[in-house]
């Protein structure tokens, strides 16, 4: 049975995560949006689950035209439940990997532009509509508090043009990682972390470097696509060590305290390096990085071998070159959005001879 499946993501990573939905055979891109890809396939896809640059990912239920801006439009969103074939959809939730036995009704929304109504006003009008059709309770999110557990999460977004009601597929978000047992201030979102581990290109045997580790994020997505590179960390921040640890446990990742700005690392070892360095936002920047960000790209061409690659998230393109007076060279730079801020992806290459030759 043909199934119309949305993979939601980071504003800016929609390119990466039709790239991989392609790489992985999932189906066929039908949509790029806002935050969104759209794609169909004609059989059970269980991996669907297993994407690493989506935040989440849902069977897609019913379409209609976006209401508008007037908080009298908000009750006209709940004709979408009545449009989605809430028994089929349960069974191709199943087989695609999600679970089968539901207790309830959640919904999330959101929209663009500005309007007459909250996003509260939204999921209860379609909350309430879902769960009469399903005869299922709806939990609320107004007042706060998570859904028990094995309640169906649906999402409603509006475009300006259209409304969009889907059912996740999963029983809880794609970017809620398992192995993330502890955060820090700063900490990457998993799958932008995916993306710059897809971005950088690993290969088997790789040595991969991530600087300013934090709580391992990077790595331990770098790791899951490819098991057989090797990991290394540093971080001066005791508490990111701890965390880094904690998430890393049981995984051949190697985390050490050392300062970015002067790393126990010999000259042109590292293959790829994985950074979300420190640069005053979430983050103070501390040891040497405190008195300058040029020490951090003094380092990262310094261990980067040559021709290795360096992947690397900057709150502004502004630093750049610094790192080009390094003779590093940015070869693609994309811009993303998270949690409101713009940030930018760079990918840089070390020249192919290396640091010593270039010092003569």
């Amino acid at each position: 049975m043909t199934a119309s499946l949305v993979a939601r993501c980071v504003h800016g990573l929609e390119p990466a995560l039709a790239a991989e939905i392609l790489q992985l055979g999932l189906g066929v891109i039908t949509h790029l949006g806002h935050r969104e890809v759209h794609f169909r396939t004609s059989r059970s896809e269980p991996r669907a689950v297993a994407l690493r640059t989506a935040d989440d990912v849902f069977l897609l239920a019913a379409q209609g035209a976006d209401t508008g801006t007037a908080r009298e439009s908000v009750e006209a969103l709940a004709r979408l439940a009545d449009l989605a074939e809430a028994g089929s959809l349960m069974r191709l939730r199943e087989s695609h990997g999600g679970p089968g036995e539901v207790t309830g009704v959640e919904v999330s929304a959101s929209f663009l532009g500005r309007r007459n109504f909250n996003r509260y006003d939204v999921e209860d009008a379609v909350g309430h509509a879902l769960a009469r059709r399903l005869g299922l309770g709806y939990h609320s999110r107004r007042a706060g508090t998570a859904p028990p557990p094995g309640h169906s999460g649906w999402r409603v977004t509006l475009d300006g043009t259209r409304a969009t009601l889907m059912l996740r597929i999963a029983g809880r978000p794609l970017h809620r990682r398992e192995y993330k047992r502890c955060s820090v201030p700063g900490t990457l979102h998993p799958p932008l972390a995916a993306a710059m581990a897809r971005m950088a290109g690993i290969r088997p045997g790789h040595t991969v470097l991530d600087p300013c580790c934090g709580a391992g994020t990077l790595l331990i997505e770098a790791w899951s696509q490819q098991p057989g590179a090797r990991f290394h960390g540093f971080d001066l921040a005791s508490e990111a060590l701890r965390a880094a640890e904690r998430n890393a446990a049981g995984l051949p990742v190697t985390i050490e305290r050392g300062d970015a700005g002067r790393l126990p690392v010999p000259d042109g070892t590292v293959d790829r390096v994985l950074s979300n360095p420190p640069w005053g936002g979430q983050v103070a920047p501390h040891g040497l990085l405190a008195a300058s960000s040029s020490h951090w790209w003094t380092e990262l061409r310094r261990v980067l071998a040559p021709g290795g690659t360096a992947v690397v998230l900057l709150p502004g393109v502004g630093d750049l070159p610094t790192g080009i007076r390094q003779r590093l060279v940015p070869v693609h730079v994309q811009r993303v959005r998270v949690s409101g801020a713009e940030s930018f992806l760079v990918q840089l290459t070390a020249p192919e001879e290396g640091i010593a030759s270039s010092r003569r």
